[in-house]
């Protein structure tokens, strides 16, 4: 099976079954212990289980995967609008540039539906499916917080801005530090990926550049650490001057 269809894992699975989105649609494979508790709590919601023995299941998964006696295949969800998660202006949203690795862009869905934030927006074309690796690492967040799939990143941030937002680009070399960029007005957290940084003109587009002070001298944050740091600094703006 194509691992960008598949979700294993307890977590990410037991998110997926909960998804209105995914009402009848999909199938639920589980190892005879799983099957057990899946039925007695109903936990499937519905989906009919399917029992197959854990190495059965391993071989389902890419190699080395940690599946715990879950999978679901099924197809990737469809995302939602620009308006949707933007409309009311309130908030925070996260919006991820080019950053193509999914254990990262799990951990960000993570992090982000943590702090509570609206959505991310992605790249259409260079984005990862939201299965395999990076629901793993997502652990039930991709099938909780809504995810757009813009065309055009740019364009999007300008629609962004029409809607009462203000993008806050996140760039290593800024002179201006996180906490004097960030304040109560409906924010968007931009992204770049962690060897390029954002585009040149992603970055136009965002009214200000801003970088996490370091200290310590080492530079070099991994972007998902990054994000989470963003989105903590990003809520305690907003409820210190909101």
């Amino acid at each position: 099976m194509e691992p960008d269809n598949l979700i294993w894992g307890r977590h990410p699975v037991l998110a997926a079954l909960a998804n209105p989105a995914r009402k009848g649609m999909g199938r639920l494979l589980a190892t005879p212990e799983r099957a057990e508790e899946l039925a007695a709590g109903g936990l499937n919601h519905g989906h009919q289980i399917e029992v197959m023995d854990g190495p059965a299941l391993a071989r389902m998964v890419p190699p080395g995967a940690v599946h715990q006696g879950l999978v679901f295949k099924g197809a990737p969800l469809e995302g939602v609008t620009l308006e949707e998660i933007a409309d009311p202006a309130e908030g925070v949203i996260v919006m991820l540039d080019q950053i193509t690795d999914p254990q990262n862009v799990g951990a960000v869905f993570r992090s982000a539906l943590a702090f509570g934030a609206k959505g991310i927006v992605v790249q259409d074309r260079h984005s990862p499916a939201l299965a395999g690796a990076l629901a793993k690492a997502a652990a039930g967040a991709t099938e909780r917080l809504p995810c757009v799939r813009a065309t055009n990143l740019s364009r999007a941030l300008e629609r962004l801005g029409d809607l009462g937002w203000r993008a806050v680009g996140m760039d290593g070399s800024a002179e201006m530090t996180l906490d004097e960029a960030l304040d109560a007005r409906p924010t968007v957290i931009v992204m770049g990926s962690e060897g390029d940084g954002i585009r040149r003109l992603v970055a136009e587009h965002c009214e200000v550049l801003a970088k996490i002070p370091m200290p310590g001298g080492f530079e070099s944050l991994n972007v998902s650490n990054a994000a989470a740091i963003a989105l903590y600094e990003a809520t305690r703006a907003q409820k210190r001057q909101g």
